[in-house]
């Protein structure tokens, strides 16, 4: 029973931890639903401001069927969910937010039958605005598949108004 004093206890409190937000309880949730789910989203990793994920090359995630080269869309969803996660990372909680700006650049293909990694940091938030950048890569960081570099709004109380 809650402490009638006591604000209700919100289903996304189960996503904080001591240490703030938890990427790895979140990416298990949304691997239970949607898109994150089908493309095998995984966590690997994260600190202070950000995150590490990726996802392993399946043959239904291929774009093009005779040279084995994965589809743009699950790299840019793992990009999406990855600069995403890193600002609720960095301010410590979940954090309903837009994205006003999400650009993606591709450098290159992705290399057939590697698992694709996406590192995204939140390098600055200035009152409800949020900056990332991420890249993600086959294997090798130095050469990666594509770069992102967005600006997320957050939403939740106030702080959308100043």
């Amino acid at each position: 029973m809650n402490d009638p004093q006591s604000p209700p206890e919100s289903p996304l409190d189960r996503f904080i931890n001591a240490a703030g937000f938890n990427p790895r309880d979140w990416t298990a949730h949304m691997n239970a639903n949607g898109h994150s789910g089908f493309i095998g989203m995984q966590y690997r990793d994260h600190g202070d401001i950000w995150i590490e994920l990726g996802f392993d090359w399946r043959e239904d995630l291929v774009g093009d069927p005779d040279t084995g080269v994965l589809a743009s869309g699950p790299i840019i969803s793992l990009l999406d969910n990855a600069t995403s996660m890193s600002v609720w990372t960095r301010v410590g909680r979940f954090s309903p937010q837009v994205t006003l700006d999400l650009r993606i650049d591709y450098t290159r293909a992705a290399t057939p039958g590697k698992s694709i990694v996406a590192r995204a940091e939140c390098y600055q938030v200035r009152r409800s605005m949020a900056f990332v950048r991420g890249i993600a890569h086959d294997g090798d960081i130095t050469d990666p598949v594509a770069h992102a570099a967005g600006i997320f709004m957050l939403v939740d109380g106030q702080e959308w108004v100043k």
